[in-house]
């Protein structure tokens, strides 16, 4: 390989992982790295590009706003971009950022303001009133309707003191961190989501379908700039925050208007001195030209302006001594080390505690009980431990390591395959009992209609639900059920009953789907319910005997063995029996594997006329058949309805056979499968 091909594929590696983190930051609002992280990739990236400027591309991110316009709010079309700024991290780039405006114009001028760390949002009014909010989205050409949730924010303004015709400007949407603390807090009392930090939670509220939960938590609103103003006489960017302020808005607080490279960076210096005693998060300062004539003729790159530079913020970090490490269970069963730290005061609070993340980690730090470590917060929101002193010890110290069993039920822990993660394998683990309960009901699993998150919770808290096996027996608690309260009146409790016990003569591969063993989907669970017939059966199987099964590969084959080995295993099956659930397959199930449409797979796409696509799926294995999401030259059918989108075409190039509807009925029938049937 030539080194030109290898610093391509270097390239394309940073472009695709930071299009991923692009959709986690902006899209998803649940970013997986911090930002220092995902702007050393960013620089990296750069870097590379300019180098090799034969090997650039427009469509590279380091040319793009990171986000997309999400699909379940409605679209708005952007009138003026609305772009993101070239990012600096040394005092010398401010200077020279100074210095390139003053070559261009001696006299510039220079407007240094906070950079909120919130989500960026515009609102557009018409003749002095409110009447359009939306979210950045992809910068350039769309973002997201989001005018009823930004109503219930105080600080929006819905009609200004002047009636101008035609007003559009942008602004930040944060959340104080108060406000955060407190909807964490809530969240925890219920079970829910608990928010990485302030700014994730102010945009996943502002994309709530519901206002009212906008109101509850307390989003704030700072405006810094007017994109558009039909009326405007302003010459300069502070006139116009002047101008928003006297018209209702809370503008950029405490900016500061600079002649020279030496007045902006005391004024990036005093923010700087702030910044953990403010209200609201920021992880920079910003760098503007005042003159708006200037702005103007200089323009903008494909993403961001020519006249303006962010500059970010070091993370704080401090040393402290690691005075244990506890091990945590979360509700996917994904164990986790914890540092309880000697309290120090970082980024503006007490931090007593770290992450550690797993076993590779731990090792890569070297990281040992009584050791003195650098800390910092991650976005100076998530304590993380850098670095390991260990020029400061005073005797050999062990490294930490993980245990082999689950701390809360004592089940083997495994580690991921495709990761580093350490999980607990038991199938009654109290600690991801509340998980384990939601699948097994779902609609993949045993169908459950009636018990979703909410009726699961509230099941648990009463005391009603310590095991999967629980389920079952709840016909036991009907009259208690209906003297707390817990789901409703008496025809939801009498509903959520009948479902349970609709529940018990599911198939066998249903059963063992909601079981949740570890990489054993539909699919599998059909193979090994076809092979073994029956629960206990299958608790004698060997990994050998397993690896011989179709879709059973050697790590899913010893998460089987593993799973039927543990004596809480053991005991969930007798409770099932014992409740009257069907554990084992009848002679129809245990003949499907050898239908007609035995070694057949099918995609399907588009809206079919009669069938859903659970419907359909389930008629297509019934008989034998597997169903894969995408199609390739090993698809021998794809099932195409209604809006059939870009695997219709790769079908079509490939050659694959197509059917419609009526077509996958005749063929269903043909390998006597009753049509219809679920």
């Amino acid at each position: 390989m030539t080194d030109k091909d290898e610093i391509n594929q270097q390239i394309e590696e940073l472009r695709r992982d930071i299009l991923e983190h692009n959709r986690r930051y902006y899209d998803e609002d649940t970013p997986s790295i911090s930002d220092q992280e995902y702007d050393q990739l960013m620089q990296r990236l750069r870097l590379l590009e300019a180098a090799w400027p034969e090997l650039a591309s427009e469509q590279s991110p380091s040319n793009k706003v990171g986000g997309s316009a999400k699909k379940d709010l409605p679209a708005v079309r952007h009138r003026f971009p609305m772009l993101s700024l070239q990012d600096v991290f040394r005092t010398e780039d401010i200077v020279s950022f100074v210095d390139r405006m003053k070559r261009d114009n001696e006299a510039s001028v220079f407007v240094v303001e906070q950079k909120i760390d919130g989500l960026s949002v515009g609102l557009r009014y018409e003749n002095g009133r409110f009447v359009l909010g939306f979210t950045r989205g992809d910068g350039v050409s769309s973002g997201e309707d989001i005018t009823a949730n930004l109503r219930e924010i105080a600080d929006v303004p819905l009609s200004l003191k002047t009636a101008v015709a035609d007003l559009e400007v942008r602004g930040e949407v944060y959340m104080p961190s108060a406000a955060f603390e407190q909807v964490n807090a809530r969240q925890e009392a219920v079970g829910g989501k608990i928010f990485a930090n302030p700014r994730n939670c102010a945009a996943g509220t502002l994309r709530q379908l519901d206002s009212s939960i906008v109101k509850e938590r307390g989003l704030r609103l700072f405006v810094f700039n007017v994109q558009y103003c039909s009326d405007s006489e302003w010459e300069t960017h502070s006139q116009s925050l002047s101008w928003l302020a006297d018209q209702g808005f809370n503008v950029s607080p405490d900016y500061s208007v600079c002649h020279s490279a030496d007045e902006v960076l005391e004024a990036v210096t005093n923010i700087g001195s702030k910044r953990f005693a403010l209200e609201h998060g920021i992880d920079g300062a910003v760098i503007k030209l005042d003159s708006l004539a200037d702005r103007e003729r200089l323009g903008s790159t494909s993403k961001v302006p020519r006249w303006a530079v962010a500059y970010k913020f070091p993370p704080e970090q401090k040393e402290t001594i690691v005075r244990d490490i506890i091990v945590q269970v979360g509700r996917t069963g994904r164990i986790t080390p914890m540092a309880i730290l000697e309290p120090v005061l970082l980024a503006g609070t007490t931090v007593s505690r770290a992450t550690l993340h797993n076993q590779d980690y731990i090792e890569q730090l070297g990281l040992a009980v009584g050791d003195t470590v650098l800390v910092q917060k991650a976005g100076d929101i998530i304590p993380a431990v850098l670095s390991v002193r260990h020029d400061l010890r005073k005797q050999p110290l062990d490294v930490f390591k993980l245990p082999d069993s689950c701390p809360v039920c004592g089940a083997p822990a495994v580690r991921d395959p495709d990761s580093a993660d350490l999980r607990c394998t038991g199938s009654d683990c109290p600690a991801q009992l509340s998980r384990h309960l939601i699948y097994f009901a779902s609609r993949d699993a045993m169908d459950i209609e009636g018990m979703g998150p909410s009726t699961v919770e509230a099941l648990m808290n009463a005391g009603l639900l310590n095991s999967l096996a629980d389920i079952f027996y709840l016909d036991q608690f009907r009259e208690s059920m209906l003297e707390q309260r817990l789901i409703g009146r008496e025809k939801s409790v009498d509903n959520l009953i009948s479902a349970i016990d609709l529940a018990k003569g599911r198939p066998l591969d249903r059963l063992i789907t909601g079981l949740g063993i570890r990489n054993i989907g539909r699919q599998a669970a059909r193979a090994l319910a076809a092979a073994y017939g029956g629960l206990r059966e299958l608790a004698h199987a060997t990994e050998l005997e397993l690896i011989a099964l179709p879709d059973i590969g050697p790590i899913s084959a010893a998460a089987i063995v593993s799973f039927f080995s543990q004596d809480q295993t053991k005991r969930l099956i007798d409770k099932l029996e014992q409740a009257g659930v069907k554990i084992s397959a009848d002679q129809k199930a245990q003949s499907a594997a050898s239908g007609i449409l035995k070694g057949k797979t099918f995609v399907l796409t588009g809206t079919l006329p009669n069938l859903d696509r659970q419907q359909a799926r389930a008629l297509i294995e019934a008989a034998g058949g597997k169903v894969s999401g995408s199609v390739s030259k090993k698809t021998d059918y794809v099932v195409a309805g209604e809006a059939a989108g870009s695997k219709l075409d790769k079908a079509q190039e490939l050659g694959v056979e197509i059917l419609d509807e009526a077509s996958l009925q005749e063929l269903l029938r043909s390998a006597g499968e009753p049509p219809n049937s679920h």
